[in-house]
């Protein structure tokens, strides 16, 4: 078992199911407020040649596998059996083994560039190396990167199209917001107009562009600016997807010592989900697609199609809103658990009861002790 090939440490929660190829190590940039992802490790390029000896050791990897899958009856396929034996043998399987048996599994059709900006490398050196993808694993339909805004428009429009020509199907986007003053205070190191240039270089190439926002980094101070602002650069840009990714402020992030200053003070779930609200009501003029796939998100059902799913997902906050402070409390605390997805499974009574059994040990006057205790659920999470 003498293959392996080198994986960074995250995606996209949409990227699941990809095969992982790193291209570059950790992040150029590295100083945003809200990550510690790569905090102290130094960003490097990998080179052409290094990057496709890891496509080959995938290749070599994947090949093994359907070999297996032969000897033990499987016939090709990855069969359930065959992932318990590579998952179980701890010895004999790596995790570029357990990775690429996975991905296998789910079909093998997706590639997921890392790490935090690949798209920083030559047009002509990510373009060599999309290809040799194609070519190693020809059922390979989309593939895809993280890049930043700023990158982006250094790019030429000519240049996406290329890519796009190669084989790179979306682009992930750190929008985050589209405030400037909120992108200098968390260190971002964009603008609202690099948001805008860059994203719009991408979408004129015909590559699908998702971008993320982050809902509750404005706290209580620039809460309805981050809304608005943000609404309008997704407005000038007009991605395929919006996902949104509520903040949770967790020990190794720089907004968690602004906030232990007195600097930042972030909002709860229901503050935020009414920014949320806000953001969609100043959508206006996209024809773009909103997801809310992270348990962060208080309301995991306000996704939808823009514009004619509008109205619905607005609807949805408002029912949230209308319900009673102790019903609020218990979906607060079901979606938090992991009991909870979406407003209707408050209509399971025996979880119901169990949930609200719990908040009848809150007064009153507890909000900010159940506030709290939300928060370390949350936690679990990061």
């Amino acid at each position: 078992m003498g293959s392996s090939f080198e994986q960074g440490p995250i995606r996209p929660p949409s990227e699941a199911k990809s095969l992982l190829i790193r291209l570059t190590r950790n992040c150029p940039w590295n100083k945003c407020a809200f990550c510690r992802t790569y905090q102290k490790k130094k960003f490097e390029l990998r080179s052409v040649e290094e990057i496709k000896e890891d496509i080959r050791q995938a290749k070599a990897i994947a090949d093994d596998i359907k070999v297996l899958s032969w000897k033990y009856g499987g016939a090709g396929e990855v069969t359930d059996s065959l992932v318990r034996q590579i998952y179980n043998d701890r010895n004999g399987y790596d995790d570029s083994y357990r990775s690429v048996c996975a991905w296998l599994y789910w079909g093998g059709d997706s590639v997921f560039l890392q790490d935090a900006n690949s798209l920083i490398l030559k047009t002509d050196d990510l373009v060599e190396i999309i290809s040799f993808i194609k070519s190693q694993f020809p059922d390979v339909a989309r593939i895809t990167s993280y890049c930043r805004s700023k990158t982006a428009a250094r790019k030429t429009v000519d240049e996406f199209k290329r890519l796009l020509d190669a084989g790179l199907a979306r682009i992930h986007i750190g929008l985050e917001s589209g405030y400037d003053p909120l992108l200098a205070f968390i260190d971002k190191g964009v603008t609202a107009a690099d948001h805008i240039e860059g994203g719009k270089r991408i979408v004129e190439a015909g590559i699908s562009l998702c971008t993320y926002v982050i809902p509750g980094l404005g706290g209580d101070r620039w809460s309805g600016e981050h809304a608005v602002a943000t609404a309008e650069v997704i407005n000038a840009i007009n991605p395929d997807h919006i996902r949104l990714r509520s903040l949770q402020v967790v020990k190794g992030m720089g907004l968690y010592e602004l906030m232990q200053n007195g600097k930042f003070t972030p909002a709860d779930d229901e503050h935020t989900l009414k920014e949320i609200r806000l953001l969609i009501e100043h959508l206006a003029g996209i024809q773009s697609t909103l997801v809310s796939d992270h348990i962060l998100n208080l309301l995991e059902e306000v996704e939808g199609k823009l514009p004619e799913e509008k109205e619905r997902l607005l609807s949805v906050m408002d029912r949230y809103f209308s319900l009673p402070r102790k019903d609020r409390m218990i979906f607060r605390l079901g979606r938090r658990q992991g009991l909870y997805r979406q407003l209707s499974d408050l209509d399971n009574g025996v979880t119901y009861q169990r949930l609200e059994a719990v908040i009848n040990g809150y007064g009153e006057d507890d909000s900010e002790r159940f506030n709290e205790d939300l928060k370390r659920l949350m936690n679990h999470y990061i």
